[in-house]
């Protein structure tokens, strides 16, 4: 049996081992060995204690650091998909999540290029319908021309009634070359120099805006011309108003062609421009992107390892207390 090391003083009251020891300096050397033996265990006992709340302490920072090593991992790899993906695109907003503001504005300018280069592309057709116009219109003049030598050459007093006659048939044909001219000259199926149209509208602007451009008459009833014959008497000036109005027409269209052609080069020049702050707002800088995409990698392996270490450390210091 071991021994009993309550000790009681006379008030009843117990007293410690080194109260015992300094009332009783010289006790029995086995009591006194046992006490010190088991005062030793109590000490050792009670630094095994702190030392494992200390440890206990120390895994709970320890476990606190990898949560938010952990945290950090799983947004560094959030951030990766992102940055993987606006890498594989090329362009630094791929949706709102990117950038709400700049997605919106990009999507502004991007709709404002896109209406200049179609405005554009309305003014390039206009052009080539008027171009189609004043190549009929030439046309047209190269016949009155030919009527106002034909009708100068019957009004020639030795012109007989025959070759007047002759002239006249000749004339007929150039009226109906100049009526069916003015008839059947189209674009896109709309007639364009028999009256069908006085005014056509020109989308040339990103909000649907634009100039009218104005479609010629160039049949016969409109240039005054209409039953012209030089068998009877006959009016040469009519001939002389009619080309003056062809070419009146003509000097119409090229000042409309002008005028089509400074808004096309200003259209495309405003699209060049919008293209290009749009450009950096949402164009990725690739060269930057990737060198910061690498640094996040080698930054994000450097955090797993450290996290790694601290694991092996503490798992070897809890096995020294197990």
């Amino acid at each position: 049996m071991g021994a009993d090391f309550s000790i009681t003083s006379a008030a009843k009251e117990p007293m410690s081992m080194d109260m015992y020891l300094a009332v009783n300096e010289k006790p029995d050397p086995g009591t006194a060995a046992m006490m010190i033996t088991a005062k030793n265990q109590i000490k050792a006992s009670n630094a095994r204690i702190k030392l494992t709340e200390e440890q206990i302490k120390t895994e709970k920072k320890a476990l606190a650091s990898v949560e938010s090593a952990q945290k950090g991992s799983n947004m560094s790899d959030i951030s990766n998909v992102g940055s993987y993906g606006q890498i594989a695109s090329g362009r630094a907003i791929n949706s709102a999540a990117d950038g709400a503001s700049e997605l919106a504005i990009g999507k502004k300018m991007e709709a404002q290029e896109r209406g200049l280069n179609q405005g554009a592309e309305n003014i390039a057709e206009t052009k080539d319908l008027l171009n189609i116009s004043d190549g009929a219109m030439q046309s047209i003049t190269d016949n009155l021309q030919r009527i106002r030598e034909l009708s100068l050459k019957a009004a020639n007093g030795l012109t007989g009634d025959e070759e007047k006659a002759s002239i006249q048939s000749e004339i007929s044909g150039l009226m109906e070359n100049i009526e069916q001219v003015a008839r059947d000259t189209q674009y896109n199926e709309k007639n364009l120099l028999d009256g069908s149209y006085a005014t056509l509208e020109v989308a040339e602007n990103p909000d649907g805006r634009g100039m009218s451009i104005q479609l010629e008459n160039a049949t016969l009833e409109a240039l005054g011309i209409n039953g012209y014959d030089v068998t009877g008497d006959f009016d040469i000036t009519k001939i002389d108003n009619a080309l003056e109005k062809i070419s009146s027409d003509r000097s119409n269209i090229g000042s409309q062609t002008n005028a089509l052609e400074y808004a096309y080069r200003s259209n495309l020049n405003t699209a060049e421009n919008v293209l290009a702050s749009r450009s950096r707002l949402e164009d990725l800088d690739i060269e930057k992107a990737v060198t910061d995409q690498k640094k996040n990698e080698v930054i994000t392996d450097y955090q797993t390892l450290l996290l790694k270490r601290k694991e092996e450390e503490d798992s070897m210091v809890t096995k020294l207390f197990q």
